[in-house]
């Protein structure tokens, strides 16, 4: 199969499902990512857990996690035959394997930076420039240090009233 990508899916179950009901479910995934060929990679049910709000009534769901590795068409038809099952309250397919490139050039693009750095100061990569003084170049310091007291209004400011 060609455009094989790596998915995560997560679905809510209804908490009245029975344990059997959500296993089921899981088969039903299962036979659907055999059905277009594609791959399973793990499968963990992390059982019922507080919803952050109400969802057709119901404050807690089941959660079940998929990892599969398959094409669009497999997560399209995946999501559709979800909708269609009342025990399944949400679901959500993320493509990771997007992120995890995303990710990769990141941080590649850090170390390289901190490579041409380290080559241009001639510390080795990896520390950091030395820290200043807590105190020291804080914006607005030298606005503080010109005397003037904000909260009784006296100081180095000009008296701009005219006796």
């Amino acid at each position: 199969m060609k455009n094989k990508r790596l998915y995560e899916l997560i679905y809510l179950v209804d908490p009245t499902a029975t344990e059997q009901e959500v296993t089921d479910l899981h088969s039903q995934v299962e036979a659907t990512v055999a059905r277009f060929e594609a791959t399973l990679s793990k499968s963990e049910n992390w059982g019922r857990r507080k919803l952050a709000y109400q969802i057709a009534g119901h404050k807690e769901a089941t959660y079940v996690l998929e990892l599969i590795e398959g094409s669009g068409e497999l997560m399209k038809e995946i999501e559709r035959r979800l909708k269609v099952n009342e025990q399944v309250l949400r679901n959500l397919i993320v493509r990771v394997d997007e992120e995890l490139h995303a990710a990769e050039r990141s941080r590649s693009r850090r170390q390289a930076d901190a490579e041409r750095r380290a080559a241009r100061t001639g510390r080795p990569a990896g520390q950091g420039q030395p820290r200043p003084e807590a105190s020291e170049g804080l914006p607005g310091e030298d606005m503080r240090m010109a005397g003037a007291d904000i909260e009784t209004g006296e100081g180095d400011t000009p008296d701009t009233t005219e006796a």
